[in-house]
């Protein structure tokens, strides 16, 4: 694998048929059309299907394929048969965005989903099967979940290995209801894994503490890579939670994390209004791209 590209030189890609994808019920206003621009998009995404067993079983990978196939209702959405395709290409992007140190534009997969098990909007997990390919190369990787909700199935999926650092900092007692600062790894995982709960109405003073924190854990792990679950469902005016984090907030946290690693790679995660699907280059007001003018100019 070739070395990643200097933080500063990171970039949003997208696969084209995912930024024209309406996603089922009601996230479908919250869309990527912002994203369709040839400056975004990468034609040469893997299929990451071939990619799937890397975290997946096979039982599961079967599952999710039948489920858009017959329209099922899975993971608190009405699936398609373009949801499997969909989310395949979202795997893709992610396994591509590791090697070269790019910002990954994905949908329906996310860190809600563990090996046997789809939830939260997502049927397969791109960032740890991402994270899996990395420590199969021989990578040490640490994964740094700024999401609102608690990745639960990337926690799960790297619980006992002490290859992966797993950190997030969330909402308290929101979904999935998993995160507690107890739970810090098993067996050869134990130590790997930190939750910092955050209550409700918590702001920025509270997530950039938190967001320290983590980086010293981080530093003291020596990771070859660093892979980036980037949800901004803990904005201010976001429809499911209450973290009340300003757009300074997430500015500096996506500074603090390009200041302290150069091996750099993102995956988009959640959020729920209509200000973080758009991107006003000419204008920097809105949260996606505040964070993403760290993390990607």
């Amino acid at each position: 694998m070739r070395d990643i590209l200097d933080i500063h030189k990171m970039r949003v890609i997208v696969h084209p048929k995912v930024a024209s994808f309406k996603r089922p019920g009601f996230l479908e206003e919250f869309g990527f059309k912002d994203f369709a621009k040839e400056e975004f998009f990468r034609r040469d995404i893997p299929d990451g299907e071939k990619f799937l067993n890397l975290v997946h079983t096979e039982r599961h990978i079967r599952k999710i394929k039948k489920a858009c196939q017959v329209k099922a209702h899975v993971a608190e959405m009405d699936l398609t048969p373009e949801c499997y395709e969909i989310a395949c290409l979202g795997v893709g992007t992610v396994i591509l965005a590791s090697e070269e140190g790019n910002f990954a534009i994905q949908c329906i997969t996310g860190h809600h989903a563990g090996r046997e098990n789809a939830m939260g909007f997502n049927l397969f997990n791109s960032l740890a099967i991402a994270v899996q390919r990395l420590v199969n190369q021989g990578k040490r990787i640490c994964i740094i979940d700024i999401d609102g909700h608690h990745g639960n199935g990337t926690q799960d999926i790297f619980y006992t290995t002490d290859k992966v650092l797993y950190c997030s900092v969330h909402q308290k007692d929101a979904f999935p209801g998993t995160g507690g600062e107890k739970e810090t790894g098993k067996r050869q995982g134990s130590g790997y894994t930190l939750n910092i709960p955050l209550p409700k109405g918590s702001g920025d003073d509270a997530f950039i503490k938190a967001v320290r924190k983590i980086i010293g854990k981080a530093i003291d792990f020596k990771p070859d890579i660093v892979g980036v679950y980037a949800g901004f469902d803990g904005y201010y005016l976001d429809k499911l939670l209450e973290l009340n984090y300003s757009l300074k907030g997430f500015y500096k946290c996506g500074k603090i994390i390009g200041q302290n690693f150069r091996q750099v790679f993102v995956s988009l995660g959640g959020g729920y209004h209509q200000d973080l699907s758009l991107i006003h280059i000419s204008e920097p007001t809105r949260p996606l791209y505040i964070s993403y003018a760290v993390f990607c100019l």
